[in-house]
């Protein structure tokens, strides 16, 4: 079963995938969709507030905030990385439990980055907010390193994410029943 969207200018079908007996969510995929990444990153930067740097939680949202940084001339951007690797120092971290991974898991930023980030205005960006889950652990991260939330934005708002006043988005998302009706 697929789910046509329109999002900024462009149309895809996202294929609906069972996240338990009675629910599905449909699957955006800003991975390996240029056009996508390029469009959609367009679109979120007419509407976001003023920032010194944009951030993003490993995998997904890497090629929008790359696409954003590029069209806007910012020389860097951060991502959380899920794991930790010898260059990043004394990273900082935080639990996370998102609705399309199994378990918890940690979000970590390099020591650098952190660094960077301390008394600046960050911009957090996802592909897509729903239970707000990895939100929370980014916002938690700027907070740890000292940073300044200016904003919270995603392509998509799922579900009763959409219903949030303090987060931008292109488009609403709905969730699905085990027929594929949208809830």
């Amino acid at each position: 079963m697929f789910y046509p969207l329109e999002v900024a200018g462009l149309k895809r079908n996202l294929t609906l995938f069972p996240i338990s007996d009675d629910l599905q969510i449909a699957a955006f995929i800003l991975l390996g969709d240029q056009e996508l990444a390029v469009e959609c990153a367009r679109a979120l930067l007419k509407k976001v507030p003023e920032y010194d740097f944009i951030l993003t939680a490993e995998a997904k949202g890497i090629p929008l905030i790359h696409e954003m940084a590029r069209q806007a001339g910012d020389a860097r951007h951060f991502i959380a990385r899920k794991q930790t690797k010898l260059y990043m120092g004394k990273a900082i971290s935080v639990d996370v439990q998102s609705i399309t991974t199994a378990g918890v898991q940690k979000l970590y930023l390099t020591e650098e980055d952190a660094s960077l980030m301390k008394g600046r205005r960050v911009l957090i960006v996802d592909d897509v907010i729903s239970t707000g889950k990895s939100l929370e652990a980014l916002e938690k991260l700027v907070e740890k390193a000292g940073g300044i939330i200016c904003g919270r934005a995603a392509v998509l708002a799922e579900g009763e994410a959409a219903d949030r006043k303090d987060i931008i988005f292109l488009e609403r998302l709905p969730l699905f029943g085990k027929n594929g009706d949208p809830l």
